[in-house]
């Protein structure tokens, strides 16, 4: 049977940009989270006009990581004032149970909440012991992750306890994906942010929605997802989730933000363990590539010879890594139609997408060279994959007829762009909510832009049926450029420079 869970929008700010974003929400939120500490006083009345669900009140004190600094009269008076027009109010466990606002309360318009530092589950359940003893609608308790095997713990606490009355998750940024999870322990909902200023570990309403399956609660078995630093804009899980819903898989593609990658990539592993969900995998985005490989217990072809993976999957009890870097960029291409036999290639930038790039396009026909900033790291990636490297300040853009762009810089390019040759291909693995300056002023010169979205759509197919053994639902056939043929190199396990 599918259970749901409920979704509550929380407004931060005094103003939004425009009353369609409270709009929207009819039909979809089921409540509305006035965080009143920093919108100040909102007009009730012109809230409940413009949004349909209920509204709830929330005075988020500092020490619960908020900004009212009253006294403690004046937050009863502000309670007392939001317990007459509000339906739910948020009472503070360590200060606002206090015979008259319990009065003014009752409750089924009570949120009981505790927000602190880190806690393993018994810590958990010793604050809500304190909590349990008044009725209350949803009782609420989230803790500060620094980890994220502490970000693991509030989930922990969650399954074990069996309820449908509470919610439990990490805040910050490492908190994200515990938020998302925790409807599938028992919690009645799930918050999102809404607007432009969405706080850093909260997803957006908008996200919800599109890249996961809320308010449905589908059966869960298996998570995925992509490890990376915390990060906004990644449209894996919305691609990965879409293709899991649409083959009726029990699975769910999760951002997991780490700062640190072997010590998390050991705590997600261990924690999902003992959720009793099956991590199948996960991708991994720089800086954590190398890394990733020298986890693994076997690797592809690929992945050795760039000595980098963008890919963990499960293989029996250990992990293999691999890479779909060349996969990406040569499949772009060639879903573009740009023939790569004979065609002379810079790489400029020479992490584990810029190795990836080079591998594919030798395997494809093409000459690539390494450009880099670095000589030292330019001249092991050289040697690493048998071609050609130049430094940055000699590198000639009008001497390629194909320029990847291979760097993370966003806003200045790396090199001349009015130098680059007519006719020449420009593939910039950038991609976000708007063009680069690099995409922007090729394609401003009529010139062939193979841009990050597009690499992305074959990466991530091909990430799909490494993860599942299954194809993404709408995949293209699959080209030559998503199977390339990995010419074989001695392996090399030295750390890069």
């Amino acid at each position: 049977m599918r259970r749901n869970c409920a979704i509550v929008a929380t407004l931060t700010t005094a103003a939004w940009r425009e009353r369609r974003d409270l709009r929207a929400l009819r039909g979809i939120a089921n409540g509305l989270q006035v965080r009143a500490d920093l919108t100040g006083d909102s007009d009730v009345d012109l809230l409940r006009s413009l949004f349909d669900g209920e509204l709830i009140y929330s005075l988020r004190s500092p020490e619960y990581g908020g900004a009212f600094i009253g006294s403690a009269a004046e937050r009863q008076q502000c309670l007392l004032a939001a317990a007459r027009s509000y339906d739910v109010v948020e009472l503070e466990v360590d200060r606002d149970l206090t015979p008259e606002l319990l009065a003014a309360v009752p409750p089924h318009r009570r949120r009981i909440c505790w927000y602190g530092e880190a806690l393993d589950p018994s810590g958990f359940g010793a604050i809500f012991e304190r909590m349990r003893n008044t009725p209350a609608r949803l009782y609420l308790l989230a803790s500060e992750a620094t980890t994220v095997a502490q970000a693991m713990d509030p989930l922990r606490f969650l399954a074990g306890l069996g309820r449908s009355d509470v919610t439990a998750f990490a805040t910050g940024d490492l908190g994200l994906f515990t938020r998302l999870l925790a409807p599938w322990f028992g919690a009645p909902v799930v918050f999102g942010g809404l607007g432009q200023d969405v706080a850093w570990g909260v997803p957006p309403v908008a996200h919800l929605l599109d890249d996961y399956p809320f308010p449905d609660l589908p059966p869960l078995e298996q998570v995925f997802g992509i490890v990376s630093r915390p990060m906004r804009g990644s449209q894996s899980p919305r691609l990965h989730n879409a293709g899991y819903r649409a083959l009726g898989l029990s699975a769910l593609y999760l951002p997991l933000p780490v700062k640190e990658f072997t010590g998390s990539w050991q705590a997600l592993c261990t924690g999902f363990e003992q959720l009793g969900i099956t991590f199948g995998g996960a991708t991994v985005v720089s800086p954590f590539k190398e890394e990733a490989l020298l986890l693994s217990d076997t690797a592809s072809v690929a992945a050795r010879s760039t000595d980098a993976a963008n890919l963990l999957v499960r293989e029996g009890s250990g992990w293999r890594a691999c890479t779909t870097d060349p996969a990406g960029v040569v499949g772009a291409l060639r879903r573009a139609g740009v023939g790569l036999t004979g065609r002379r290639a810079a790489v400029v930038g020479c992490g584990g997408a810029g190795r990836g790039a080079v591998l594919g396009l030798s395997a494809a026909g093409a000459v690539p060279t390494i450009v880099n900033r670095g000589l030292d790291r330019a001249r092991y990636a050289a040697d690493l994959l048998g071609v050609d490297y130049l430094p940055l300040n000699r590198f000639a853009p009008e001497n390629y007829s194909l320029i990847v762009h291979a760097t993370p810089v966003r806003d200045e390019p790396p090199f001349a762009i009015d130098r680059i040759a007519p006719g020449t291909v420009v593939v910039d693995l950038i991609y976000g909510p708007a063009e680069t300056t690099l995409a922007a002023a090729v394609r401003a010169r009529q010139q062939v832009v193979v841009d990050g979205w597009q690499v992305l759509g074959v990466e991530v197919d091909r990430q799909f049926r490494l993860l599942t053994g299954r194809s993404l639902p709408g995949e293209r056939e699959p080209l030559d450029g998503a199977e390339i043929p990995i010419p074989v190199v001695p392996e090399q396990r030295e750390s890069v420079i």
